[in-house]
């Protein structure tokens, strides 16, 4: 059935209604692709979000109160809301339910398609030993470590001794950073353990925890792939986002400015063969260290939409929210690795409502003026926010992000500081000032930092 869908004249017919269970900038942005192709976007607002400019003149659902864990999280809320309004699928953007299993089952069940991989393979990718077997299998380079969970206290004491130290103690369901923890010698291990268990254990109700040589000074790159249900996988290139702060990314580009092109080249074409051999779907990205002798170290694989998926669009002129859509519907990939053509160089900054001088403090409140540079083709700018748009206290407090392009890196990095140097937003704090003295400061510009320190910037 699948091989003759694949062969047939008549593609099987995209969506009519499609629900985004995802608010703010990432529900404005599916919305755009769903215009592109004829599709209605329903959108999915808590009372936090209900009448929010971006919504206005669109269909919504009110799903439950500002708290996201009874209404952007509440799958069985926003599936009966997709079912209700009309919709046959649902894009589920990133973060909240976007990696979760159980939730696009339940979408199956109930008669959606869920835009993003089926659920055993987001099962397998999500738990990270799970992950690292596969690939590892499909020929990945891997982190020297525990080959699986850490039995007890003793087992992570005989591994770290094993591979040597500094060594990462790691939570199996972890992520953004919470149930991590270092340990420089054999003295603190059992510290770092205890602390990591219980980390992990509050944040994700799983106490399971594995253990890495610790890459000290390394860079971290990703590999954006994209997938169809007949096998066929292609990459959109690499993207570098070593610029982070407590492990969230603050400003990406692609390509990666120190990335060793044989290493480069190999490390694609094993992304692409790594993704086939586990049977993926649609849009996902592997995520790799830089280690200091310039291999690519596999660390986890998102299966979903990424933040930074802008860069790879830029530099590939392919949009990648439309792609996950005829792929969801059942069309084969409408384009080979070799039309893939990846032109200049691009950079993005995440621009967030937060104080940096205020140790990053969020800043909820109002939107009283706003501007953003229009007119520059090699410019792109993607919000949500307007003026008198009051950014709630209850989620992410990404308003923008600023996707510049250039011919080379030095008139791409120019062209986001002149960017950045024009927009306007008043009203609340944001990042916009720490992100031009990155971009200014001469670290930055000759690529002379590491996951450990952001060039150019103190706190």
């Amino acid at each position: 059935m699948l091989d003759s869908a694949r062969g047939s004249r008549r593609p099987p017919p995209l969506f009519h209604r499609i629900f985004i269970a995802n608010r703010g900038e990432v529900a404005a942005r599916i919305a755009r692709a769903c215009d592109a192709l004829g599709i209605t976007p329903v959108f999915a607002v808590s009372t936090a979000d209900r009448g929010a400019a971006y919504t206005e003149g669109r269909e919504t659902v009110c799903i439950g109160p500002a708290r996201s864990s009874h209404s952007y999280l509440d799958a069985r809320s926003l599936v009966q809301a997709a079912v209700q309004s009309r919709c046959t699928a649902v894009h589920p953007g990133w973060g909240f339910l976007s990696e979760n299993p159980a939730f696009a089952a339940l979408c199956a069940a109930h008669g959606l398609t869920f835009i993003g991989p089926p659920p055993p393979v987001m099962h397998l990718m999500g738990k990270k030993t799970p992950a690292k077997q596969a690939m590892r299998a499909a020929g990945l380079t891997m982190i020297p470590g525990s080959d699986g969970i850490l039995r007890d206290l003793d087992h992570a004491q005989a591994v770290a001794d094993q591979i040597g130290y500094p060594v990462l103690l790691k939570a199996e369901s972890g992520g953004g950073g919470r149930g991590m923890r270092i340990a420089r010698s054999a003295s603190e291990v059992a510290q770092a353990y205890n602390d990591a268990g219980a980390e992990a254990r509050a944040a994700f109700g799983d106490d399971r925890l594995y253990l890495e040589r610790l890459i000290e000074g390394g860079r971290h790159v990703e590999i954006q792939i994209l997938a169809d249900r007949y096998g066929d996988v292609v990459h959109l290139g690499e993207r570098d986002c070593t610029v982070q702060r407590s492990h969230q990314k603050l400003i990406e580009e692609s390509p990666s400015p120190v990335l060793p092109e044989p290493e480069r080249e190999r490390c694609l074409a094993a992304a692409v063969r790594a993704a086939a051999s586990i049977g993926y779907v649609g849009a996902g990205t592997m995520e790799f260290l830089l280690d200091e002798g310039g291999v690519l170290r596999f660390m986890e694989m998102n299966t979903r939409l990424q933040v930074e998926h802008c860069v790879s669009e830029q530099r590939s002129g392919r949009d990648l929210v439309v792609e996950q859509i005829y792929v969801a519907a059942g069309h084969p990939l409408r384009f080979s690795q070799q039309e893939v053509h990846l032109q200049g160089h691009a950079i993005e900054c995440r621009i967030n409502a937060e104080d940096p001088s205020d140790d990053f403090r969020p800043a909820p409140g109002v939107i009283t003026r706003w501007h953003v540079p229009t007119g520059d083709p090699e410019l792109r700018v993607d919000t949500h926010v307007s003026a008198g748009y009051e950014i709630p206290p209850n989620y992410d407090s990404l308003i923008c992000k600023v996707i510049a392009r250039g011919p080379t890196r030095d008139a791409a990095i120019d062209r986001m500081i002149h960017a950045l140097g024009a927009m306007v937003c008043e009203g609340v704090p944001t990042t916009v000032a720490m992100h031009l003295t990155i971009l200014r400061s001469r670290a930055f510009r000759e690529h002379r930092y590491d996951t450990r320190k952001i060039p150019g910037w103190s706190t």
